[in-house]
């Protein structure tokens, strides 16, 4: 038997999807790149904002119509809108055969076998489960880069998110479950490890009665063959100066902080119930600067918030003006029903939202650039990924300053030795908006 499955939404989503076809392949079943030749279909979906919703509906009515036109008996949706809206895709769906949800991603199989002999199944967890070293994992990435999630759930209560509604409280692995995976890992050749969570720098706090990120890295930086360790998803309230200090002098730890702020307006920051205000973003920012030698810093950003005001949003324009982050993206409110910004008075009408948007964007899109052109004439290692599709010697890969899929890439001009999964010496020719232009120098 054949089994297609598409992973849409973020590096988490994606660990999941892995996760399930490791189960899957356990039974000797073929995974399929061609929906059209597969029997079994999984849409792992996402439920974050309503252009994600929207594109997880899309992507299941895309997949039903392989029952017809190709070899298609069973679709399965896992993942975020499942779980969120179980009942509600089954009984309006009639496409779909059975939902897994965020916490029954172990009963695949138990899936599989129900929709095979006829049966329309909702799989839900009890509570949020996490996967451990042991359990078995297919990986869909390169072979020298891998995600590791190292905690599930969320114990924050953000007013403009769901996430927290849907995958529950934060959930830590054991940090010897996590090296343990790190090692298999690294004797499976990769390079690159990017620990994922949604609040990295709160991972422990549930499980050992305090943040202990910093107690994780020291373990990981043990693991011979690792070469880069980058941490995703670092919310500003536990950044901790020691974990500052550990990133500075930890070569395999990469100088790169992503650091999800949201806005800088204080007035907006307390409507969103963050726990952060402008003056204590500035000062982790003026100490990450200072300690951190070369740090790229990335972060996210929402315009159109519930009652966002043109000061407030002028105040937005001056923090990324004065603060001049190398990466940034932004997004604009998506209302989610049951937070509490769903019903919040002074909800923005989505032409002003999409002109801030756009206003936001063009000012990060000159700070970039320009921060890109700085680096000309610096040395920088850069992990290869692979060769431009329309020019063969140029290839293409990243250093410590770009993260995977989110950030851009660095070109290395003349190069016909690199291949991917090398790590290689570069200095930087120009810089553009997102990318980078090197020539090979060792």
């Amino acid at each position: 038997m054949k089994i297609g499955i598409i992973s849409l939404g973020c590096a988490k989503n994606l660990v999941d999807t892995e996760v399930i076809l490791g189960i899957l392949n356990e039974r000797s079943w073929t995974i399929t790149p061609n929906p059209a030749d597969a029997d079994i279909l999984i849409v792992n979906t996402c439920a974050f904002i309503t252009s994600a919703k929207e594109e997880s509906i899309t992507t299941i009515l895309n997949f039903a119509e392989y029952k017809t036109s190709g070899h298609c008996k069973s679709l399965i949706v896992a993942g975020c809108l499942g779980q969120r809206y179980k009942q509600e895709l089954l009984d309006e769906m009639p496409e779909i055969d059975a939902i897994i949800g965020t916490g029954a991603w172990n009963r695949i199989i138990e899936a599989v076998d129900e929709t095979l002999n006829g049966n329309r199944v909702i799989l839900i967890g009890d509570k949020e489960i996490i996967y451990d070293a042991k359990t078995p994992r297919l990986r869909t990435t390169p072979d020298y880069t891998a995600y590791v999630k190292i905690a599930e759930g969320c114990d924050h209560r953000c007013a403009f998110c769901a996430i927290p509604l849907i995958r529950g409280r934060q959930i830590s692995r054991p940090i010897e479950d996590i090296k343990s995976e790190v090692e298999r890992l690294a004797n499976e050749g990769v390079k690159e490890i990017n620990l994922i969570a949604q609040d990295s720098t709160n991972y422990g706090r549930d499980l050992y009665g305090k943040v202990r990120l910093a107690d994780l890295l020291r373990e990981l930086v043990k693991v011979e063959k690792i070469h880069w360790i980058r941490i995703l998803y670092a919310y500003p309230q536990s950044f901790t100066d020691e974990l500052i200090d550990l990133i500075a002098t930890e070569t395999k730890i990469c100088n790169y902080v992503d650091l999800p702020l949201q806005h800088a307006d204080d007035n907006v920051l307390k409507r969103m119930h963050r726990p952060d205000t402008r003056a204590s973003i500035e000062t982790l920012l003026k100490k990450l600067r200072e300690k951190i030698p070369g740090v790229s810093i990335r972060s996210t950003f929402i315009v159109g918030y519930p009652g966002e005001t043109d000061e407030e949003f002028e105040t937005l324009k001056n923090f990324l003006q004065e603060q001049r982050l190398d990466k940034v993206g932004v997004f604009v409110y998506s209302p989610e029903e049951d937070t509490p910004a769903y019903n919040m008075d002074g909800q923005i009408s989505e032409e002003v939202a999409q002109e801030r948007y756009h206003e936001l964007m063009s000012i990060q899109s000159l700070i970039s650039q320009e921060v890109n052109e700085t680096l000309k004439g610096k040395e920088l290692e850069v992990l290869i990924e692979g060769r431009d599709a329309e020019v063969e010697e140029v290839v293409e890969g990243r250093s410590y300053r770009e993260a995977p899929e989110v950030d851009g890439q660095i070109y290395i001009e003349n190069d016909r030795r690199s291949k991917a999964g090398d790590i290689v010496k570069v200095k930087v020719l120009d810089g553009f908006v997102y990318d980078l232009a090197a020539e090979r120098i060792d």
